[in-house]
């Protein structure tokens, strides 16, 4: 098996003449956090709809674990263990902390349109969804109504669900974004445990996160690829620093 879970080959997606991503070269080493980084309208989030099918690419191709899937629907995408979350929280806000975990283990159950069937078939789930619970620092809030909780826990809880569906790949998109410093570190601890035995591909602009957490980092400007590397030497290249980490600075 390669050592690399993800690549694309020359990925493109142009939009009526605008090009998005241009010949992006991707590689994510299995085991690895790899960060996408840049500046607003580099290409980021397009490269992560891309990734997932969200959005069709003008040309190239996705290997996942050395299959090309670029003509994939998401769905199947997602069946293989290809997740994802997105920038803004996306978990059931009336359902309780539990109930959350327990849609994303359902599947497993092949239950998941059967409407008509009690709610007591899911309790076997419980048991699963507190592992996961446990494992984001979220068992003490399993039974509280998700709107009722601060935004850095709903983000934990997303991580939690994500990790419900079994992911061999997870794509974070901006995890820490609108966080407070706690929140930030708290969520930070979270990816880095959470990262044990997985591959995590994420965008984030906060620099202290991605210096703290990431193996490798690959800086996109204008759709392109501009440098990659580990961040210590990513960070000195004066490309990026002009392109980006000064206007962070």
């Amino acid at each position: 098996m390669s050592d690399f879970i993800l690549e694309t080959k020359s990925l493109t997606k142009e939009f009526k003449g605008f090009t998005a991503v241009a010949n992006v070269d991707l590689q994510v080493q299995r085991g690895h956090i790899h960060a996408l980084i840049g500046p607003n309208g580099a290409g980021k989030t397009t490269c992560f709809n891309l990734l997932t099918k969200f959005l069709v690419p003008t040309s190239g191709q996705i290997l996942f674990n050395g299959k090309d899937i670029t003509s994939y629907k998401p769905a199947q995408i997602a069946r293989m263990g290809v997740i994802r979350s997105f920038q803004i929280s996306a978990v059931f806000p009336h359902l309780s902390v539990l109930e959350n975990v327990r849609i994303g283990l359902q599947r497993k159950l092949g239950t998941t349109f059967h409407f008509w069937r009690s709610e007591r078939t899911l309790e076997q789930l419980n048991g699963r969804a507190m592992e996961l619970l446990a494992e984001v620092d979220l068992a003490s809030f399993a039974d509280t109504l998700t709107v009722d909780m601060p935004y850095g826990r709903k983000r934990a809880l997303e991580i939690a669900t994500t990790l419900a569906m079994e992911p061999e790949l997870m794509l974070l998109d901006e995890p820490t974004q609108g966080m407070g410093h706690e929140d930030v570190h708290r969520v930070t601890e979270l990816i880095k445990k959470v990262s044990a035995g997985r591959t995590i591909l994420m965008v984030e602009h906060n620099m202290n996160v991605v210096s703290g957490i990431c193996d490798r980092i690959s800086v996109l400007q204008r759709g392109a690829v501009l440098a990659e590397g580990p961040y210590a030497e990513v960070s000195k290249n004066p490309h990026v620093m002009e392109a980006y980490m000064g206007t962070e600075a």
